[in-house]
């Protein structure tokens, strides 16, 4: 009798989006605790950078269900702006008016503070990375609208992607293209990610599987960008362009999910649960955790994984606040 794999259920990633968002957070929490080059694990733990990538693919996939639902700009627009810019306007006015009042050289004039809280402009304009995954989402929300009309109406632009991919290269290495863009690297790295999220959104929809035997060709693939992403990182950190591993993380991030979606259906459900709910606080956590818990923690010399539990700790509560603050006021005024 021969045992067969069961197919891989795409719907999974939309099943288990909250935990799949969870644990990409915890992958930054883990990638943002500080750890001295020298360590064995400094390669692996540069490896939850990835969290974000997995972000913007569960992104692109949550605005086609969105935007197939209702084809709506001013619906679309409102659900994606009410959600994230509240709880950046209140952070971002946390972290950059006392900066500004110390002295901290974030921003250099009213009008700069103004711009740093309102659009984060100093990353768009000298690669100021605070909060960057912020700005930088927004920016892609204003685009994807035009983008999914587009692959409506005309399949083929489903190939965008690689386009994008080639601009990556060329923001690298073509001089005048280096020396006008080339500071927002971490973003061009991370837009192919994002809009292959939403190619991949209508599969999703359609509940459509893969044969089960593909995940020999998911592990191969997980497991070869995996192991040369940590090679670059502990043994070549610095001496390459970022966007090179940036390129890995493509596979890497749905090798990962696909991976990741097996394990979920095998935990106890209180565990996705808790996962799950991290998840649900992931925008406040981002936010919240690297400035204004983890710093703090640092001082303290701690090791490196009480400092990252501890930080989870504390963060969680606060984002949960924060979350549940936003949320009721923003019922409020859209009422």
């Amino acid at each position: 009798m021969s045992w067969k794999i069961p197919d891989i259920e795409l719907v999974n990633i939309s099943k288990y989006r909250g935990e799949l968002m969870g644990a990409a957070m915890l992958f930054i929490i883990l990638f943002h605790v500080g750890l001295p080059r020298e360590d064995l694990f400094f390669g692996l733990r540069r490896m939850g950078n990835v969290g974000v990538d997995i972000f913007l693919f569960l992104s692109g996939v949550g605005l086609w269900f969105s935007w197939t639902k209702r084809p709506d700009l001013r619906h679309f627009f409102a659900n994606r702006y009410w959600r994230v810019y509240p709880a950046w306007l209140i952070m971002a006015s946390a972290f950059y008016i006392p900066d500004y009042l110390n002295g901290g050289g974030h921003s250099t004039s009213l009008v700069d503070l103004a711009g740093d809280i309102l659009i984060n402009w100093d990353f768009w304009l000298h690669d100021e990375l605070t909060f960057w995954y912020i700005p930088a989402t927004m920016m892609l929300y204003l685009f994807a609208p035009a983008y999914m009309q587009l692959i409506i109406r005309h399949p083929v632009y489903r190939w965008l992607p690689v386009i994008m991919l080639m601009w990556c290269i060329l923001t690298q290495y073509v001089t005048p293209i280096h020396h006008a863009v080339g500071h927002l690297e971490i973003f061009w790295s991370r837009v192919p990610i994002f809009f292959i999220g939403i190619n991949c959104g209508e599969m999703v929809r359609r509940k459509q599987t893969m044969d089960g035997a593909s995940i020999w060709m998911i592990i191969v693939m997980f497991l070869m960008s995996l192991l040369s992403s940590i090679f670059l990182e502990q043994v070549k950190h610095g001496e390459f362009p970022l966007f090179l591993e940036r390129m890995l993380y493509i596979p890497l991030t749905v090798s990962s999910i696909l991976l990741l979606n097996r394990l979920f259906r095998r935990l106890p459900a209180w565990l996705n649960k808790a996962i799950s709910f991290v998840g649900g606080v992931s925008l406040e956590a981002y936010l919240i955790h690297s400035q204004f818990v983890l710093r703090y923690i640092e001082r303290w010399n701690l090791s490196y994984w009480p400092t990252f539990f501890i930080c989870v700790v504390i963060t969680l509560p606060l984002a949960w606040l924060l979350h549940e603050g936003v949320t009721r006021a923003v019922d409020k005024i859209r009422r």
